[in-house]
């Protein structure tokens, strides 16, 4: 291991006890806030802490191993010599894995998200591709025990739909979703091709960690907030009151409307949630243009112009281009199976990380 990783972990163990103290302080337990700040710090680092320790005892036998083979029992330095290897096998998959753990992680990976789902070029077919993304997720998001909550849904009337924004609720939602951002393509012989051709659609697929109220300040002033009459399905009283909210923020010009619930007060509080979403991912992205070169040397640019991925039914193929991945269970992925697909791209991530990473050490 290098002199490095060494003292990154001993730094990292030295705060590990520092919490240790504070959470065992009454006056930090008096403290809601401060106890559960501190307590996920500790509950962050504690693997890592944990794992170093373990390799720091494998290194201590091993040490003692190698004395005894240079001493003067025949019996003993044999048994020593024989039991060296493994220990040095467990230290260095030990030694792997701390790198890993090493890799700086996202700190919005724990975050709920807002998914936004739009049928792109190719008319009717495009919103039906649409629809069976937004049907992938879901079906995905239920394999995980996720919360879905549908704020704006808007059909074409042949069963495909021209855009829906939804959240999604749960542990790691971000951390599993982020790289789904971008735009998809299909290709496929549409139910309306008569000649059996094959078209090519895409749909865009957003996916935006949730901003909280503190994340992102937002002054009334810069808001102009317009209500309407609801249209479409939902009921008389929905289509007949000023229940539906259109809100612009006037300084980027970013518009959302709601108008699925009922209540005029509910469509603005679902409205400000994907508002403050959509610029704390601008927020985000302008943070991430001054790293652009990281950027690219993980999965792409990861701007949503650009095509991530295709699915091909007459193969029963997807492919991942950003990391060239192909598998033939587009069947199972579009039924909500995107285990294989989703780690595939979060150990290239990983991976890319971990390069950065040792090549500052040796830098």
């Amino acid at each position: 291991m290098t002199p490095q990783v060494l003292d990154k972990l001993r730094s990292l163990e030295t705060r590990y006890e520092s919490l240790m103290q504070q959470v065992s302080d009454p006056a930090v337990q008096a403290d809601a806030t401060a106890y559960r700040t501190q307590s996920k710090a500790l509950f962050e680092i504690q693997p890592t802490v944990e794992a170093f320790r373990e390799w720091l005892r494998l290194d201590q036998q091993a040490a003692e191993n190698r004395d005894l083979m240079a001493g003067s029992d025949a019996e003993m330095a044999a048994l020593a010599k024989e039991e060296l290897p493994g220990l040095e096998k467990q230290m260095e998959t030990l030694e792997g894995e701390l790198r890993v753990m090493l890799v700086p992680r996202d700190a919005n990976d724990d975050r709920n998200v807002v998914l936004e789902i739009r049928g792109g070029t190719g008319g009717d077919e495009a919103a039906l591709f649409a629809a069976d993304l937004y049907r992938m997720y879901t079906r995905y998001a239920e394999r995980q025990g996720w919360k879905i909550d549908v704020h704006t849904m808007s059909e074409n009337g042949i069963g495909g739909l021209k855009e829906v924004v939804a959240s999604m609720e749960g542990k790691g939602v971000y951390g599993q979703l982020k790289h789904e951002s971008g735009v998809h393509r299909v290709q496929r012989v549409p139910a309306t091709e008569a000649a059996g051709r094959i078209h090519t659609s895409t749909a865009t697929v957003a996916v935006l960690p949730e901003a909280e109220e503190v994340d992102i300040h937002i002054d009334a002033k810069d808001l102009r907030i317009d209500t309407f009459c609801s249209s479409g399905p939902g009921g008389q009283s929905v289509n007949t009151t000023y229940s539906a909210v259109r809100i612009t923020h006037l300084p980027t010009n970013t518009v959302v409307s709601q108008q699925d619930e009922k209540s005029q007060i509910k469509n603005r509080q679902k409205a400000m949630k994907v508002l403050r979403s959509r610029l704390y991912e601008m927020e985000m992205r302008k943070q991430q243009e001054a790293i652009a070169k990281e950027r690219r040397g993980q999965v792409g640019t990861g701007e949503r112009s650009e095509k991530i991925r295709t699915y091909n039914f007459k193969d029963n193929r997807i492919t991942d281009h950003r990391i060239n991945f192909t598998m033939h269970q587009l069947t199972d992925a579009l039924d909500g199976d995107l285990t294989e697909l989703i780690n595939e791209i979060k150990q290239h991530v990983q991976a890319e990380k971990l390069k950065q990473a040792t090549e500052s050490e040796s830098a």
